[in-house]
């Protein structure tokens, strides 16, 4: 059985590859702006949030690809309030963003959904605990300096596996939650579709 990856992500793509998954990977053509503004009109809890979005992405996938795994994926910045945190459409944007979590103790939800022949077979939602340090003007002028605009694609405006790591003082939970994708659910899903040896 072979796997799509419903992503252009290319934090995504890097899991799967160092994981050694066998996969190929295309754009789900979702309009997400779309899709977020119809779930947010409907006040929809930011798990189910992650989780429609992912299944919009697989089922797209599935239904060009229908003989496939479509993996279909999303991860949504949680701020301790409720509020959920877009991709940043400017500097000056991130800038607002990575004050309003300053401080605090966020979560990012990561869901994973994965259709066959245009229906979902599989999904799993994880969330992780981010406790963010104080963050100073200084740091933040100094660190948009080297991460703009790369981390504007990044929900929460960093790249964990990079200069993001110096945000936080704690995270509980998976770093591949971190990342995007709840990993070792996938792979385990995989390994029953005999996609990996089990």
């Amino acid at each position: 059985m072979r796997l799509v990856l419903a992503s252009g992500s290319a934090s995504r793509r890097a899991m799967l590859e160092a994981a050694g998954v066998p996969f190929s990977a295309t754009s789900p053509g979702v309009d997400e702006d779309a899709a977020k503004a119809g779930l947010r009109s409907q006040g929809v809890a930011p798990r189910d949030f992650a989780d429609a979005l992912a299944e919009l992405k697989a089922l797209r996938v599935s239904q060009r690809e229908p003989d496939a795994l479509a993996l279909g994926s999303d991860s949504l910045m949680v701020l301790a309030d409720g509020t959920i945190l877009d991709k940043p459409t400017s500097r000056e944007e991130a800038a607002e963003h990575l004050r309003a979590m300053s401080g605090g103790r966020h979560s990012i939800v990561s869901a994973a959904v994965i259709a066959e022949q245009g229906r979902p077979v599989w999904r799993h939602v994880d969330r992780a605990m981010l406790h963010v340090r104080p963050l100073s003007e200084a740091f933040l002028e100094q660190y948009l300096d080297a991460e703009w605009p790369t981390i504007a694609g990044c929900a929460g405006c960093f790249r964990i596996e990079g200069p993001g790591a110096q945000l936080f003082a704690r995270i509980d939970g998976s770093q591949f939650t971190v990342l995007g994708m709840p990993l070792l659910p996938v792979l385990d899903y995989l390994r029953v579709r005999e996609v990996l040896t089990s």
